[in-house]
């Protein structure tokens, strides 16, 4: 598990095989951009693109930019619109257009500022443009902050299913300010926890015991943050490729979560959303194929419900198109299934041992009523 230092900002590094980056996490570090980039980076270009979205740039966008137009670095904003909807190849193809329009070449760098859409969405522009320039990642939500914004995955959906399409571009710098979550609506701040609760439930059983301070929880964010960080953290230096199986622990809950959320439309679902009601399926398979216990399933089911996260699906999701994106799904391989299962809190693998029934049952056994 990678250290979590005790200064502040708090630092986490990931050393993997060919690289290595800090994540920093704290408050009052959008405003200290340029500087933490050249203190804890080898960015040393001098122009950048800042790409975000139509909600978190009214908020941030000129703070970052002020910040580095002080070190002199010449920058410019691209704003996406906010939502799901925003994550597909057209999107990436304007993004790079524009960049090339400004001139910007191999020696210039990208800052993702926003959240999960964003960062995907522009870190894989970054992966793409030029054959790769360097990128920041500033993650703006708590699906960002403790997952999305670490490890390097980055990608679109498209019709057929959720991050089909992507590369691993691995950023040279995460700053994970926990101030930018005040400014969350209760739905968006709440949908984050379906990312923690996973990571407790595959690898530290502990972190429930933080996540359960309901009424505590916005006192204890670099905290939280910081040891859902190293989570994942640790995780990607074991396995940065999904080569190993390792990382693929990452995608409890996510094989009927990622169904669900393609099936709504990427619009109808937040992503906690559809990844907590994959959480609730895979939680009682893992009950009924592998072992684990009524009393840490109903931990785990009850920590969701504590942070209003669904539970039950709606009738008028078709099981029928929830099936059709499964199959689709990347953690599908040569047509079989490979699903992630705990045989206790904290500990989790994965299973060849679930049949397409055995997810058909599950599903239908969201379905409320």
């Amino acid at each position: 598990m990678p250290e979590i230092s005790s200064g502040d900002p708090t630092l986490i590094s990931l050393q993997l095989k060919n690289d290595h980056y800090a994540v920093l996490v704290g408050t009052d570090l959008i405003g200290r951009t340029a500087e933490l980039i050249r203190e804890n980076s080898g960015i040393r270009g001098k122009r950048a693109v800042i790409v975000t979205d139509s909600n978190v740039g009214p908020l941030y966008a000129e703070t970052v930019q002020k910040s580095l137009s002080g070190d002199g670095i010449e920058t410019f904003v691209i704003t996406v619109p906010a939502g799901e909807a925003s994550k597909n190849m057209e999107q990436v193809t304007e993004i790079c257009r524009e960049m090339l329009r400004a001139g910007l070449d191999r020696k210039s760098f990208l800052v993702a500022l926003g959240g999960g859409v964003v960062g995907d969405l522009a870190g894989f522009a970054a992966a793409i443009f030029q054959r790769g320039i360097p990128c920041v990642q500033i993650p703006t939500t708590i699906v960002s902050q403790v997952d999305s914004s670490v490890g390097g995955k980055t990608g679109v959906n498209t019709p057929e299913g959720k991050n089909l399409v992507g590369a691993f571009h691995q950023p040279q710098l995460v700053l994970a300010d926990v101030q930018t979550l005040d400014t969350l609506a209760e739905r968006e701040f709440n949908e984050g926890f379906a990312e923690i609760i996973k990571h407790a439930a595959i690898r530290e059983a502990p972190l429930l015991d933080l996540v359960e301070k309901r009424g505590e929880i916005r006192d204890h964010l670099v905290e939280l943050v910081s040891r859902n960080v190293a989570i994942k953290a640790a995780v990607v230096e074991e396995d940065e490729r999904e080569t190993t199986g390792t990382r693929a622990l990452l995608n409890f809950g996510h094989t009927i979560g990622h169904g669900i959320e393609a099936a709504g439309g990427y619009g109808r679902f937040l992503h906690g959303e559809a990844i907590s009601l994959g959480l609730v399926a895979a939680v009682r398979l893992s009950m009924k194929h592998s072992g684990l216990s009524a009393a840490d399933g109903e931990r785990i089911l009850n920590a969701l419900t504590a942070y209003g996260l669904p539970t039950e699906l709606e009738n008028d999701i078709a099981e029928e198109s929830v099936l059709s994106a499964l199959q689709r799904d990347k953690k599908f391989e040569d047509g079989q299934i490979r699903f992630v299962l705990l045989d206790e809190l904290g500990s989790a693998f994965v299973s060849s041992g679930i049949s397409p029934d055995d997810l058909q049952d599950a599903l239908r056994g969201l379905y409320a009523g």
